[in-house]
């Protein structure tokens, strides 16, 4: 079978999910549907809606479009059976019931944005960077009835550097994914896969979980050492950002923090003091050291550097975060 008479359904959402969509697309492959999201109403009145990028590069370029609320209704699964796909492919989109990913021949394989078994679950870029890690990388792998389990059919390493944040290792990620995307499709077609069952994989220490990241996840707390908050605030940047609570002259404001700096030496002042020279600098102080604030956005405020930021502020007394 060639890529032309392969019969292939994509579903993905964001824009990690575009780039192998339009390696695809630009290969020459037979794309018979695209599965995304509904549009999302956006707007102060919700009154408006927005389409996925996915669908948006899918339309721009004439490719099917199925856009279900539900994976499990019957309308959706006789359409998408209609569609006869010999391989579905999935980046960046929903857990899929059986029925759905059981359905074409030679079966339905993820992209995955971590080295499965490692950092199972929706946000595996945020948690790696998090823990400290210094390698991450992206997995091809067959769907089976429980989330990210699936085998393994092939690993690409890559690395993390200690000054990345969340879209530095998500751009270099998106990029692989498309290439490993189109590797693994023929792959597929030539007949040359070996699935490993990720059980058989070795992994340095104990299995992490990627699990959904909210709110109250992102808040900083100032006890842990230098290193960690460090990792912690560029593990949620840009999206969707560490937080911690700004005290100042009585009042408590929330301040997102996208950038920082580490210093480690000796520190005097009680945990989460800021010091500042008013004109170029604030740092929290911390058990073994300073976090040097870098970028950062107060409530109902833009995002600024932190010089740009004390022009304006000037407080009386004492500020600290907690």
């Amino acid at each position: 079978m060639t890529k032309e008479e392969l019969r292939i359904v994509y579903m993905g959402t964001p824009d990690f999910a575009v780039e192998p969509l339009q390696k695809l697309y630009e290969g020459g492959y037979n794309i018979v549907g695209v599965i995304t999201m509904p549009d999302k109403p956006i707007g102060r009145h919700q009154n408006e809606l927005s389409a996925s990028p996915v669908k948006k590069y899918a339309v721009e370029h004439g490719l099917r479009v199925l856009q279900p609320a539900k994976l499990k209704d019957p309308d959706f699964v006789e359409e998408l059976r209609s569609l006869q796909a010999d391989l579905q492919i999935v980046v960046a989109f929903r857990m899929l019931p059986e029925i759905v990913w059981n359905m074409p021949r030679l079966g339905t394989f993820n992209l995955h944005a971590a080295l499965l078994p490692q950092y199972r679950g929706a946000a595996p870029i945020n948690w790696a960077i998090i823990n400290g890690d210094t390698e991450t990388g992206i997995t091809t792998f067959f769907l089976d009835h429980d989330i990210d389990t699936g085998s393994v059919i092939q690993r690409v390493p890559v690395p993390i550097l200690d000054t990345d944040n969340v879209e530095d290792v998500h751009d270099k990620l998106m990029h692989l994914g498309g290439d490993l995307v189109i590797e693994t499709v023929n792959n597929i077609i030539a007949g040359t896969v070996k699935p490993i069952p990720q059980s058989e994989i070795q992994t340095e220490g104990p299995l992490r979980p990627a699990p959904k990241i909210f709110k109250e996840t992102c808040r900083i707390d100032w006890n842990k050492s230098v290193k960690q908050t460090y990792d912690f605030i560029r593990g949620l940047s840009p999206y969707p950002a560490s937080w911690t609570e700004l005290e100042h002259d009585g009042k408590t404001s929330v301040m997102k923090i996208y950038a920082s700096q580490k210093e480690f030496c000796q520190t005097n002042e009680p945990i989460g003091t800021i010091l500042t020279d008013g004109k170029n600098y604030m740092k929290v102080a911390q058990k073994d050291g300073y976090q040097n604030l870098i970028t950062i956005q107060l409530a109902g405020k833009r995002r600024m550097q932190v010089a740009e930021f004390l022009r304006g502020f000037h407080p009386q007394g004492s500020i600290q975060v907690k």
